[in-house]
């Protein structure tokens, strides 16, 4: 009986092993092409909107687009939701360069929000315009303009 417990044993870790393919695969490389445009406008406290089409434009493949083609050395692809818009210029291999991005009535950021407390006490913004210029050499440039 232990003969025949003791075979089974070993005949079940065996046939596992002998079952089993190991097969190699292909390396992947993932390459964050769009990584300093996204570090260049995120900022901690940005409004949600503003932050769901920022990486909407980070992460659209333009090699994959109707409008792509090798002739051109560059695209501009409008982006919009009703909080605001963005024009953004990409490279043929899908690099953002630059971007306009405007957006109206959104959450100001806490620094923005604190700033006009501490310069204007009782104060309040009901109607502002936020807006954005990113561009690749010279970084990004941020402003919120109240229009009350």
């Amino acid at each position: 009986m232990k003969k025949i417990i003791l075979g089974l044993l070993v005949f079940g870790l065996t046939i596992p092993s002998i079952a089993q393919d190991v097969e190699q695969l292909a390396e992947v490389w993932i390459i964050a092409t769009n990584y300093k445009y996204l570090s260049e406008t995120d900022a901690e406290d940005e409004a949600l909107p503003v932050e769901l089409l920022q990486r909407k434009v980070a992460t659209f493949d333009i090699k994959s687009s109707d409008i792509y083609d090798d002739e051109y050395d560059h695209y501009e692809v409008a982006f919009y939701i009703p909080e605001g818009k963005i024009l953004a210029a990409y490279d043929k291999e899908g690099k953002v360069l630059r971007t306009v991005e405007k957006f109206k009535n959104i959450k100001l950021p806490v620094a923005v929000s604190k700033s006009i407390q501490k310069r204007f006490p009782g104060w309040s913004v009901t109607k502002d315009v936020y807006l954005v210029n990113y561009n690749d050499r010279s970084g990004t440039a941020k402003k919120c303009i109240s229009l009350d």
